[in-house]
């Protein structure tokens, strides 16, 4: 489905992955962006991973190893972009947020609809441009180096609803709370509860698009208070869960 001239290749249209189903770790000498128009998609490198739900498109640049695992029914429309047009792109793997406009133009682009050399030329054009101008929303959890970091990351991992406090994960692993505490700030730019936070909102998005309650999602997460999950969940998302899961629906 490659067009003459055209802006962008498509190397292949669309793919369904269900629950749980994973693409190995790979690379490529393309950029590649995915946008899961229904389900929630993360992409995961060496530096931590990504989460793209239905109105969010990954950005994996070229020459990044990185891998793929699909959470829900998962459809994911494609687009390969030649290293060449990548320089006004990030140069490292981003989220962006996806508009009606840039979403409209994905499906059709990768849709089976027969489009004219010239109509596929101009929403490749509107796609770039859409990405310029949108808003960057990394739903992005980096990954620790330090091993008494990534002893107490895995714990959550594990079980994002683990409500020991910083002081009780370094007795656990060897460290003090202040050593801790200024090793998420050096290594992940973020404080101990910024990235609890954002690893429960991670796993949010997937329970939600799988059609989970936002109440019983709040709770199965450790959040003291649907209105305390409600407020994280909107200051990274931009929208309430209750919205998302709505919006996820229709």
């Amino acid at each position: 489905m490659t067009g003459q001239g055209a802006v962008w290749e498509v190397s292949w249209a669309r793919s369904s992955m269900v629950h749980g189903q994973g693409v190995e770790p790979h690379r490529h000498d393309f950029g590649l962006l995915l946008y899961p128009a229904a389900g929630v998609l993360t992409t995961t490198t060496e530096r931590g991973t990504w989460v793209a739900p239905a109105n969010r498109a990954t950005w994996t640049p070229p020459d990044f190893e990185h891998q793929h695992r699909a959470y829900g029914d998962t459809e994911v429309r494609l687009l390969q972009v030649p290293a060449e047009r990548c320089h006004t792109l990030p140069a490292e793997p981003t989220v962006f947020a996806v508009s009606p406009l840039l979403r409209e133009a994905l499906l059709v682009l990768t849709g089976e609809r027969e489009l004219r050399e010239g109509h596929r030329g101009a929403l490749q054009q509107v796609v770039i441009e859409e990405l310029i101008d949108s808003p960057v929303q990394d739903l992005y959890l980096p990954r620790p180096a330090d091993d008494r970091l990534r002893a107490v990351t895995d714990r959550l991992h594990a079980d994002p609803a683990d409500p020991s406090t910083l002081a009780e994960f370094g007795r656990a692993v060897g460290a003090s709370e202040r050593t801790l505490s200024r090793l998420f700030q050096a290594e992940l730019g973020m404080s101990f509860h910024q990235w609890r936070s954002l690893l429960r909102v991670q796993h949010a998005l997937v329970r939600l698009a799988e059609g989970e309650p936002v109440i019983d999602t709040a709770a199965r997460l450790g959040w003291s208070n649907p209105t305390s999950f409600i407020e994280a969940f909107s200051a990274l998302i931009g929208q309430t869960p209750g919205r998302y899961r709505a919006d996820l629906r229709s």
